[in-house]
Order: C-alpha cells, then structure tokens, then sequence
C-alpha cells in the first residue's frame, strides 16, 4: 500500500477480546482521522462435530466466529454516525447457505451472523450505513489447505486425492483464488455498490446448490 503512494497501519488484535478491539478501533480513527469501511473477517472456528467439540470449543467458536463481528461494528457505529455513513462488509463461508462436513460450528455461526447483517441493514439504513455479507466457497487459501489436510488424516487418504476431489465437486473445476475474492469484496464496499445493503452473496465457483 505504502508502494503505491497510500498509507498503512497495521495492528495486532484479538477480535475475541473487547479491550483489544476497541483499542484497535481507536488506534485507527485517530491515525486516519476518521472511518469510511470496516470489513469483519476472522481465522475460522475448530473444525469438529458434535461428537468431538468440547464446551471449550464451543465458546471458542462463539468468540471467535459471531462477536467479534458484533463487537467490530458497535465500536465502529459511532465513527460512521459522524462521518455521515460508511460501509461494512462481513466475511463469512458457504456454510450459510450449505452446512459444511465437520464444520459444525461454522454451519451453526456463520448463518447467525448472516441474520445479523440483514437486521442491521434495515436498522441502520437511515444512518447512511450499508451493511452486506460475502461468502466464499472452496478459496486457495491456508484454512483450506488445513481442512484439506485434517480431511486427508481423518479418511486416511493421500492429501492430493482429498484436494483433486474437491475441484472436481466445482462446477468451475477448479478452486477460487484469493484475488478473484477480493475484487468482489473491493465492489461491495465501494460506492458503485451503493444501492446494495442487507445482501448475502456468494464467491464459491457455483458449488452451493441451494436456492
């Protein structure tokens, strides 16, 4: 960024932990002078299924998957409120659309998330505040390659038969690449996507089935 004649900050943050959240917030406005987007993104929850998830998971998940989104844009609110709008943007996966194998916490809080983006694009509509959801499907990304792997371990199967099976399940035959991502990502937050709140839509190379 700095390359290209813009300016950058970056800050080491738990979203899992309100203090820290709320520093980095404040770090940022008081660095930049303001809040025009706050896009909420975080590592995935453990994968698992109900069988193998402890008590500790569970709450891991919860703090890691659904309030540090909930957390992130109340600090965030009162900075857009000032600035006379803004735009936010959640992360999120398929899995709001079709649960994932052995993601059980994903497919339980990534579709709670989803609800709280549409109740706050009504909410916060008046306020000049858009408020969308993007999910992607099979990215090539270090979490896939971890799920790919724990899948190869717990099949027992050489890694390279698990990762050509899964662009095989593609319609597109092949896996997303990060910046094909990104660019939708760039769009929804821009001002060209400026009629678009409380929408959930999907980067996934047409694997979701699901109307």
């Amino acid at each position: 960024v700095e390359e290209a004649g813009g300016r950058a900050l970056a800050i080491r943050c738990d979203i899992r932990e309100e203090a820290e959240v709320k520093a980095a917030m404040a770090k940022t406005v008081d660095t930049f002078g303001g809040l025009d987007i706050l896009v909420c993104n975080a590592g995935g929850p453990p994968p698992g299924n109900f069988g193998t998830l402890d008590e500790a998971a569970w709450s891991r998940g919860f703090e890691l998957t659904l309030m540090s989104v909930t957390r992130s844009i109340r600090f965030a609110l009162p900075h857009f409120r000032s600035a006379g709008g803004g735009s936010i943007l959640v992360l999120g996966s398929s899995s709001v659309k079709q649960p994932l194998p052995n993601l059980l916490l994903s497919n339980v809080f990534r579709p709670g998330i989803q609800g709280l983006v549409k109740h706050l694009s009504g909410e916060l509509a008046a306020d000049n505040i858009r408020v969308n959801m993007l999910s992607p499907g099979r990215i090539l990304t270090d979490r896939t390659r971890q799920l790919d792997a724990d899948r190869a371990e717990r099949e027992g199967k050489p890694l390279e038969e698990i990762q050509k099976a899964s662009a095989a399940s593609i319609p597109m035959g092949r896996l997303g690449d990060p910046a094909e991502f990104g660019r939708v990502a760039t769009f929804l937050v821009s001002p060209a996507a400026s009629y678009m709140t409380g929408s959930s839509v999907l980067v996934d190379g047409g694997s979701v089935r699901a109307l």
